[in-house]
């Protein structure tokens, strides 16, 4: 049984709203007790991306950081088998990372994230071997993607080498079939997959994140491979393998079940079926779950409500795509506070998720890690006009012109995964993209304090850390020079601009739109 992609979500509640969500360990808790019950020996294993993603998982590694993660506590109150590491386990840094690893009831594997200094797993294990009642041999490998230098911030991990996830399944598999001669081969692999599960084709740009795919199709003695990263609910067969990724926020539990046929020369496996346990009404949240994380639960909910500062106005988001068209008073009040924080006057942030509402009235802690759920920091680079530009044309692909004549986002970003995330809007310049143009045509105005910007003309520009190292495909963006950085996560700064003006007045001065003129 598997879990993968939790990011922090426990108890059943939406922190937004306090409302009862059908997600989380509570929930996925009931179905693995009960599955005990008719199945003692079964595997459990977490795929990764556990400690981070709800603002329970931001009060217990900020003012909770001394206690037990609850994460942890339950997956040892679960008896888990292994974890695997996924990249947001380093969100929060390496000391955090280690006391999680080091207050686990079980080992966490990732045989492709080696020490530098000593070229070996820095983890501790990158498989373990179980051997169930009548004899049979069960190895799981656990692998990473090793596309995490293009995202985390550096000191978070420094001293580490991310080998290609693929190459280090290839040998690792290739020394446990010779080694431990296992009856049952599962890797566990927080990635996902490059390309359609049935034409093959592409499904992103194959930067090396996603690996999924040639696992099942290239690499010899995979019988079993669990899969994340990108929360997709998938339960199916690929190359004669069984795969299995489990959406994410606890929505759903893996389940892969194995029969084996006992020959002369011992077991083979005679059938393997993959399928997803999905949570509803019917699934209560396990009472000893809930107990475990309580006291936790209570503080985040009253630092959750703490009062930080007023919005004198609306920055409401009524409609995600509408402001992602034209500028906007809550986008523009994110990048006045990253050029606040940086010392500069220009600017491109996000809106991380559909499901951020943006800011009016009273604004609490819980407000503004419901808009801001990753602990991004910010980074500032020297880039050209030149550079500029590539990039409006790169996030200006997010749009596309649908049949009705109405402006639709690009089916890209929203499948395999959902990658909002990845449009970016800006202050400082002003500029106008065209959705009706062909894809790197879209940039029809570009100027700088009135003036066209010039192809060599040079700026500084702050955004988040994650999109400063080219996250998003930003390839115009690797290799620029670091101006500065700014190591406090996006939260705090936001917090930290509230309590400084008190109350902030809304502003919006229209810099910027998207139009669709053929």
């Amino acid at each position: 049984m598997v879990t993968s992609d939790i990011h922090g979500h426990i108890q059943p509640v939406d922190y937004r709203t306090r409302e009862e969500r059908h997600t989380g360990l509570a929930k996925i808790a009931t179905l693995v007790k009960a599955a005990r019950l008719q199945t003692p020996e079964l595997l459990l294993v977490d795929n990764g991306d556990l400690l981070q993603g709800t603002p329970f998982a931001y009060y217990s590694a900020s003012a909770g950081k001394e206690q037990l993660n609850p994460a942890i506590a339950v997956l040892n109150e679960l008896k888990y088998d292994a974890a695997v590491l996924g990249n947001h386990e380093f969100n929060y840094g390496l000391e955090l990372l280690g006391k999680a690893v080091k207050d686990s009831s079980f080992p966490w594997l990732s045989a492709g994230i080696v020490d530098c200094d000593t070229n070996k797993p820095a983890f501790g294990k990158p498989y373990i071997v179980k051997t169930l009642s009548q004899g049979i041999k069960v190895a799981l490998l656990g692998v990473t993607t090793h596309y995490i230098p293009n995202w985390e911030n550096p000191a978070h991990i420094r001293g580490l080498t991310f080998m290609d996830a693929l190459e280090a399944a290839k040998k690792w598999v290739a020394h446990i079939r010779k080694e431990e001669k296992p009856d049952l081969l599962v890797v566990a692999y927080h990635g996902g997959f490059e390309r359609d599960l049935l034409s093959g084709e592409p499904a992103e740009k194959l930067t090396g994140e996603n690996q999924a795919y040639a696992m099942c199709t290239e690499l010899e003695g995979i019988d079993v491979l669990i899969t994340g990263h990108q929360h997709r609910f998938l339960a199916s067969e690929l190359g004669g393998v069984a795969i299995l990724q489990p959406g994410c926020n606890g929505q759903a539990l893996g389940k892969v079940s194995v029969a084996f046929r006992r020959g002369q020369s011992g077991w083979t496996i005679a059938e393997k079926k993959a399928e997803l346990l999905r949570l509803d009404e019917t699934v209560a949240a396990d009472p000893a779950i809930l107990v475990l994380t309580q006291e936790v639960e209570a503080q985040t909910q009253i630092w959750l409500d703490q009062p930080i500062g007023q919005v004198a106005g609306d920055m409401t988001i009524a409609s995600p795509l509408q402001c992602r068209s034209a500028d906007h008073p809550f986008i523009e009040f994110m990048n006045k506070v990253q050029m606040d924080a940086a010392g500069v006057d220009v600017s491109n942030a996000a809106l991380l998720s559909n499901e951020s509402e943006g800011f009016r009235g009273d604004v609490t802690m819980r407000d503004i890690l419901a808009n801001f759920m990753y602990p991004n920091t910010l980074t500032v680079l020297r880039l050209t006009g030149a550079d500029v530009r590539a990039a409006l044309e790169l996030t200006a692909a997010y749009f596309q012109v649908n049949e009705d004549g109405t402006l639709g986002v690009n089916p890209a970003y929203i499948v395999p995964k959902l990658q909002h995330y990845n449009y970016d809007m800006w202050e400082g310049i002003e500029y106008e993209l065209n959705a009706a143009m062909p894809i790197g045509q879209r940039v029809t105005k570009l100027l700088r304090n009135g003036q066209p910007l010039q192809g060599g003309e040079e700026l500084e520009v702050v955004m988040n850390n994650y999109r400063a190292a080219g996250g998003g495909d930003y390839d115009m963006y690797q290799g620029k020079q670091v101006v500065r950085e700014v190591q406090i996560d996006m939260a705090e700064l936001v917090a930290q601009y509230l309590q400084k003006h008190g109350v902030v007045e809304v502003t919006c001065n229209n810099n910027w739109r998207v139009v669709m003129e053929a």
